[in-house]
């Protein structure tokens, strides 16, 4: 795997490898609080948009493993305006070891990849977030989820976040269905990918019908970072999708709730549900530290030796 940028860079045995390892070196740090994996390695954090979770994940990943973070914001950069991507990409190839950028574009990460000649990891793009669907199966793997046999239905819209879980879901066999309007469904290409794959995807209008029976319910915000001018139309798209104690009694009485996070709470979720006892959120916020240290530690060349 010489980058990340998308979920399907993955296949079974490698998404496998990354959950064992990411849960090794999760023991290994609470049991130790420190290690030396990547000593003297430095990883550019670039970020177009504000995060909470991949910030603080990759910055601290790095520096639990051993090495140093370069944080450069896109008002640093200015990718494509200040600086073409390939300049940037080839001038970070001299100076740091891997690159993780958090784009609005996915074309963007894709560039910065094809003429780097170090690792890029796609922190989020518009199209995917693959981290956030590795740290997800890796929480449910983690809990002892048979993913091979579970059903997850995901609620709202098919975005960028949605893509990536369906296309990981795919890899380990996971029956999913999404549940979300007209026009809101995940991309054909995404959708024809996943069944590629061999996953077994269903696409409804009905939330109803998508959470009766499942394991895993998944929601995530209506309103992205960048579509602030759809918002109106989106609320009210979407208004009959929302992830409420009511449509949670739909589903298996030991089903799962889920959120990448940040919520918009009372939107896409309300509060019961998000804080209720059926939700892995903050299990899911914890594992973006370690799945993502998992990649980072696979791509950069570290040494289990010295984790």
């Amino acid at each position: 795997m010489k980058h990340f940028l998308t979920s399907a860079d993955l296949s079974r045995e490698r998404l496998l490898s990354l959950f064992r390892l990411a849960a090794d070196l999760k023991q290994r740090w609470k049991a130790t609080r420190r290690g030396s994996a990547l000593a003297g390695r430095s990883l550019a954090l670039i970020f177009e948009k504000p995060s909470l979770r991949t910030r603080v994940t990759f910055e601290v990943g790095i520096v639990q493993l051993g090495g140093r973070a370069v944080y450069l914001s896109g008002n640093e950069i200015g990718l494509g305006t200040r600086e073409s991507v390939p300049d940037v990409a080839r001038n970070l190839s001299r100076w740091v070891d891997g690159i993780a950028a958090r784009v609005f574009s996915h074309a963007t990460v894709e560039g910065l990849a094809r003429h780097a000649t170090i690792p890029v990891i796609n922190a989020l793009s518009d199209f995917e977030h693959p981290c956030q669907a590795l740290a997800d199966y890796f929480t449910l793997w983690e809990r002892g989820v048979d993913l091979a046999s579970m059903r997850l239905a995901w609620i709202g819209d098919g975005n960028n976040v949605c893509h990536s879980v369906l296309l990981t879901g795919a890899l380990v066999g996971a029956s999913m269905v999404v549940a979300c309007p007209p026009g809101y469904e995940p991309d054909a290409g995404v959708q024809a990918s996943v069944r590629r794959l061999g996953g077994r995807l269903e696409v409804t209008t009905d939330a109803r019908e998508a959470a009766s029976g499942a394991d895993v319910l998944y929601t995530d915000v209506w309103v992205s970072m960048g579509q602030e001018a759809q918002r109106e139309q989106r609320r009210e798209a979407l208004s009959r999708y929302q992830l409420s104690d009511r449509l949670l009694g739909f589903a298996k009485p030991s089903a799962l709730v889920m959120h990448c996070l940040p919520a918009h709470r009372g939107e896409e979720i309300t509060d019961s549900v998000l804080d209720g006892p059926r939700s892995i959120v903050l299990d899911q916020s914890e594992n973006r530290l370690h799945a993502q240290k998992a990649v980072i530690f696979e791509l950069l060349g570290g040494s289990l030796d010295d984790a």
